[in-house]
């Protein structure tokens, strides 16, 4: 993953599959940082539960609200707590529609539990290295 800016709180996320978005503090339409990180939380999820109902019956609605509360905690820094991810699903009448819903209880507590990279590391507090690459403070 890679990130450039391209003006002052304006960059450009590019991933190694050639695929870019907009991010920036929030001042106009593009993405900030912790809406990616909710929508991270909330569609990895959602591609968990989607795999494994959707091989029972295609759903006829497939929502996900992600929210959560940003903070100045005690220690004086930001963080999110009261994170929340809802799923609105629904699958069709019939036989296959039942074992669909049958499996979302189910499916939303195996990607909590263990299938959800994203969710997994925020809940277990991974801890992150910020570095200066060697040779980056000059021309």
């Amino acid at each position: 993953m890679e990130i450039e800016r391209t003006s002052v709180g304006k960059y450009v996320v590019r991933n190694v599959r050639g695929g870019s978005m907009s991010m920036g503090a929030g001042e106009d339409a593009s993405f900030t940082p912790v809406e990616l990180l909710l929508a991270a939380i909330g569609g990895c999820t959602a591609i968990d539960v989607d795999h494994i109902t959707s091989r029972r019956a295609e759903p006829t609605q497939f929502s996900v609200e992600v929210t959560g509360d940003k903070i100045r905690d005690e220690a004086g820094g930001n963080r999110m707590q009261n994170l929340r991810v809802e799923f609105t699903v629904t699958f069709p009448v019939g036989a296959d529609g039942d074992r669909a819903r049958e499996a979302l209880p189910r499916s939303l507590q195996q990607s909590h539990e263990r299938l959800c990279t994203v969710s997994r590391t925020v809940e277990l507090g991974t801890p992150v290295s910020i570095v200066e690459a060697a040779g980056s403070t000059g021309d």
